[in-house]
């Protein structure tokens, strides 16, 4: 029997070695470990690692003594029968505050509406998308380079710029196995799908060049692929490709190691038209589900079976829901708790219905102000509740984006990124969202980093936009967030007790104002958009009186206000706005 020592929550890993030879390793053979430990029991399922090596991968939630025996799907004795001993201890409180991730697996809060760590510490997300972390796009250094940014910075370099900004989660998508730089369309995959009856043609298909996003371990899949006449563009989605992920693994670990939560989609919708055409749907999707998941259980990390960021693909989103719950039944939840979210067109709750398996809910890719309903939506609608957020908001940098339509007010002549219009645009996003209801937290995203853009032909490198001003901003969210603890995870979205809120103009980031509040009518926190009307409060406790304070969203300032007075309707008259620009505004009850 094999003994280990580990801190709780942290990532271990059992290798297995078959004896056995097998066609496919990939699709022939399950592995798991039986594992127990204080008030946990559960099957903990494994993956293929190529050539003869399994692994099972551990994080134990609890200090004490543990232990696990192996099993397989087959009779194989070098994966069945293994026994093990794991003695977890806790961390020092020093330890806890040099790295959150320590504190173990994201959860929801007590009341289902924001996030802490296992250990009930809050946790307000700031993310960025960058998509195309596991490809050679974000270049790994073995150690940092300690490089400002500029061209050619490196993966681990860029993680400590975002960390020295206060994020906390990266989001990527696991893989994109037919996108090269082969002369071919990256959407051929489309056209098949069209062709099968799947879905009517889509008229953008086919209309983009491809873009490389292999790594030092090649693709995710292997080629040829099955699908008449394009073999070399689909892959193979039954033979898988090890060693590209064990590089990816490295990305993740140093993620965690920096306290940095990774939030990791399986595969972007595009793949997936011809993937339910040419394959055994839905077993073969549910099976690349449970690989990515198993791999990364034991991370800190959300999980996601789909990033469906674009409507009216086929499949539809719901019809994702059958391989994810096939996945589910089979191996059942990540063991560890991980959350499960989705990347959306829209907002997860329209796109996959009131399922399961979604623990953390999100909107994204409605890139303007008539989007932060969504989340008011999902506030109101999901029983049980769950938390949520906004995941691909308006990008800093989009209204430079030639493919993208241009909303009411946008520049048609000049690019905005890094400009402070464009940085007003963002925070429209960060704020309208929070108070709209995302208490999980917000992600980021600008032009040109999202998509790994590092080609010399490419208007601006993700390396040119990393240090955009907007994105620097996002600290000031949580500091707006978090100015009264954990307070912030009591609100009640209501924009209605800010008036007025809205204009005609549905389109665009500007004029609009939103409100949260808490039951207690004790705490009320708003914000308003560039060139929003003086406005007004209501719904106070009648004759309260709150002290008031101006919060600077571009600075993280904040600026006294004085004690404000509600009258015998509940209503606020709010001093002026300080300027056109957009503001954000606390007031707490002071008797």
């Amino acid at each position: 029997m094999v003994c280990h020592s580990i801190h709780v929550w942290e990532k271990i890993e059992i290798e297995l070695e078959a004896r056995e030879s097998y066609d496919n390793p990939y699709t022939d053979v399950s592995v798991w470990v039986d594992l127990e430990g204080p008030g946990f029991a559960k099957r903990v399922y494994g993956f293929w690692d190529g050539g003869d090596t399994y692994r099972v991968r551990l994080a134990l939630p609890h200090a004490g003594a543990w232990s696990w025996r192996s099993g397989a799907g087959s009779s194989d004795a070098g994966l069945c029968g293994e026994r093990g001993c794991i003695e977890a201890v806790e961390w020092t409180e020093e330890e806890l505050s040099e790295n959150p991730c320590r504190r173990g697996m994201l959860r929801a809060s007590a009341n289902g509406r924001a996030l802490t760590y296992a250990d009930g510490t809050p946790v307000f997300l700031l993310g960025d998308t960058w998509w195309s972390i596991p490809t050679f796009r974000f270049r790994w250094t073995d150690e940092p380079e300690g490089r400002a940014p500029g061209l050619g910075l490196g993966f681990k370099d860029m993680v400590q710029y975002r960390k020295a900004q206060g994020y906390n989660l990266l989001a990527l998508i696991a893989g994109f196995p037919n996108w090269a730089n082969d002369g071919k369309p990256p959407r051929i995959w489309l056209d098949q799908a069209a062709n099968f009856g799947l879905r009517e043609a889509w008229p953008q298909a086919g209309t983009e060049s491809g873009k490389d996003m292999h790594n030092e371990g090649g693709r995710p899949f292997l080629f040829p692929g099955k699908v008449p006449g394009h073999e070399d563009v689909v892959p193979d989605f039954d033979r898988l490709n090890p060693n590209y992920f064990r590089y990816l693994d490295r990305k993740i670990d140093y993620l965690n190691e920096q306290g940095i939560t990774a939030f990791i989609e399986v595969a972007r919708r595009d793949v997936t038209g011809a993937w339910r055409a040419f394959y055994d749907w839905p077993e073969s999707y549910a099976r690349y589900i449970q690989y990515v998941f198993s791999r990364y259980q034991a991370n800190n990390c959300i999980l996601s079976p789909i990033h469906y960021d674009w409507a009216g693909m086929a499949p539809s989103p719901r019809d994702f829901n059958e391989p994810i719950r096939q996945a589910l039944g089979r191996y059942g939840r990540p063991p560890f708790g991980t959350l499960l979210s989705a990347n959306c067109s829209g907002s997860t709750l329209i796109n996959f219905g009131q399922v399961e398996w979604l623990s953390l809910h999100q909107i994204g890719n409605w890139r303007d102000h008539d989007a932060h309903w969504l989340l008011t939506e999902i506030f109101q609608e999901t029983n049980p509740p769950r938390p949520a957020l906004n995941g691909e908001p308006y990008y800093a940098g989009l209204a430079d984006n030639p493919g993208f339509p241009k909303y009411e007010g946008w520049p048609e002549d000049q690019p905005i990124g890094g400009t402070p219009f464009d940085d007003a645009l963002c925070r429209s996003g960060m704020y309208g969202s929070f108070l709209s209801g995302g208490f999980a937290g917000h992600i980021y995203g600008a032009n040109y980093l999202w998509g790994g853009d590092i080609e010399a032909a490419s208007p601006l490198t993700m390396w040119d936009v990393l240090p955009w001003s907007s994105a620097a901003q996002m600290q000031h969210l949580r500091d707006f967030a978090l100015s009264e603890g954990a307070r912030y995870q009591n609100l009640v979205p209501n924009a209605e007790l800010i008036v007025p809120n809205k204009t005609s103009r549905t389109s665009g980031n500007e004029g609009w104002a939103y409100c949260a509040r808490t039951p207690e009518r004790d705490l009320f926190m708003l914000y308003c958009e560039i060139d929003a009307a003086q406005p007004r409060l209501r719904g106070a406790k009648v004759d309260g009186r709150y002290a008031a304070q101006w919060f600077d969203p571009r600075t993280g300032t904040w600026t006294d206000a004085g004690v404000l007075t509600a009258d015998a309707w509940g209503r606020i008259a709010l001093p002026e706005l300080p300027s056109s620009d957009d503001w954000a505004m606390k007031l707490v009850m002071v008797d």
